[in-house]
């Protein structure tokens, strides 16, 4: 059953998430800036992506990753590794990214940053009990 994601831009030069192909299990999240950043060694920046989403269902959650190039190829990911969006968050996407290369890394306007993925999650179907 196909489900709808509701995407709001939040800034004016947002651009909306893509897949790069029908089987990616992400979607690209782009660079919402003005101008381009400068990361140094060991510097990490928020980097809003000028979008927001909205999930209906409490059994969903957006998982923001690495893209594995610029992981891997450049140094940069996320400083949180892997970013939660839990179904009722309405606020824009921010990216935290951490440069972990040796060298100053920058990120372009509009450059994809990370990949966000929708997946649904067991949690949500389980009730506390304190024993």
């Amino acid at each position: 059953m196909m489900k709808t994601l509701k995407i709001k831009k939040v800034r004016e030069n947002a651009k909306l998430p893509t897949r790069g192909t029908v089987g990616s299990a992400g979607m690209d999240l782009y660079a919402c800036i003005p101008e381009p950043i400068t990361l140094k060694k060991g510097d990490k920046a928020v980097i809003p992506t000028g979008i927001a989403i909205g999930l209906d269902d409490p059994h969903y959650a957006a998982f923001v990753y690495a893209r594995s190039g610029l992981a891997s190829k450049r140094g940069l990911a996320p400083a949180n590794k892997v970013g939660v969006i839990d179904a009722d968050y309405r606020g824009e996407i921010m990216v935290a990214l951490h440069n972990h290369s040796n060298i100053p890394q920058n990120i372009a306007k509009n450059e994809r940053i990370a990949q966000l993925v929708i997946a649904p999650f067991l949690a949500a179907s389980f009730n506390l009990v304190d024993e």
